[in-house]
């Protein structure tokens, strides 16, 4: 049996999310949740949304990207939303790539300062 509504409380601990962090994404409207009084249920909906939300995070775009992507389909259905994931996934492949060169760049040459550092030091 699947729950189709969870608490603030079940959204939280299912995601792994602060409170603070699950408000936050309801205040930038990346999420909508039912009201009922102050208690607030996020339907399957809400759960697809947040599933999104954080593997765009893990991949490392910025919430008004996600916030965007997810408007397109509202807006503009399934095909128009594929399309801007694969343009928004090329930008972040690049800059995923870029980053990949620093570090590598940054570990090479600490890697040899270290090594330098350790020849230096007396047997």
């Amino acid at each position: 049996m699947t729950v189709s509504r969870l608490s603030f409380k079940d959204m939280c601990a299912r995601f792994e999310v602060t409170p603070r962090t699950l408000r936050y994404y309801e205040y930038i409207e990346l999420l909508q949740p039912e009201r009922e009084g102050r208690s607030r249920f996020y339907g399957p909906r809400e759960v697809a949304r947040m599933t999104l939300i954080l593997r765009g995070r893990r991949f490392g775009f910025q919430l008004e990207d996600i916030r965007q992507w997810l408007l397109i389909y509202e807006k503009d259905g399934t095909e128009a939303q594929m399309r801007a994931w694969v343009g928004m996934a090329d930008r972040q492949l690049g800059e995923l790539a870029e980053q990949k060169a620093q570090l590598e760049e940054a570990m090479a040459e600490l890697q040899a300062l270290r090594d330098e550092t350790a020849g230096s030091l007396p047997s």
